[in-house]
């Protein structure tokens, strides 16, 4: 195990470094931090945190899911979802409580639902449909390079 403990004094037993690139899906319990370049599935019932240097091309399925750097994918969360000033998602988001923070980039659909209980409800949750989708855009001029990162990903 690890002695890893994030700015706020959280253990992480799981982290993809920076410099680390992976592909794959993940399941695991516990807290998951990205500093590094991930693409695939995370499924938790506890936390993902999304580095500042962080960049992810991925389904997110946990209890709480914080970004700070760059993720393209949907995100399903059962507690929130919080998106710092430095984070930049292209997706659709499912959530009870959504927190976004002054500077972010969002593009997607967030579709704000009752709390629920564990990933498998979280599984199980249907898009919303076009009449109830709202599409966010944001976008300030220093967010100008993580756009170019994230364009240049591949479908």
């Amino acid at each position: 195990m690890s002695n890893y403990l994030s700015e706020d004094g959280t253990f992480i037993n799981s982290l993809i470094g920076e410099g680390t690139v992976f592909k794959g899906d993940l399941s695991l319990n516990g807290l998951l931090r990205i500093d590094g370049d991930f693409s695939g599935t995370v499924k938790t019932d506890g936390k993902v945190l999304i580095g500042k240097n962080g960049r992810a091309e991925a389904t997110v399925i946990a209890g709480t899911v914080v970004v700070g750097g760059v993720l393209k994918g949907n995100i399903n969360a059962s507690e929130k979802v919080v998106i710092l000033s430095t984070g930049m998602l292209i997706g659709n988001i499912t959530a009870p409580r959504l927190l976004v923070e002054d500077g972010v980039l969002l593009n997607g659909s967030c579709n704000i639902v009752p709390k629920t209980t564990s990933r498998v409800e979280l599984e199980s949750v249907p898009e919303p449909d076009i009449a109830t989708r709202r599409s966010f855009f944001f976008s300030l001029s220093n967010k100008e390079k993580k756009m170019e990162t994230a364009s240049s990903w591949k479908e």
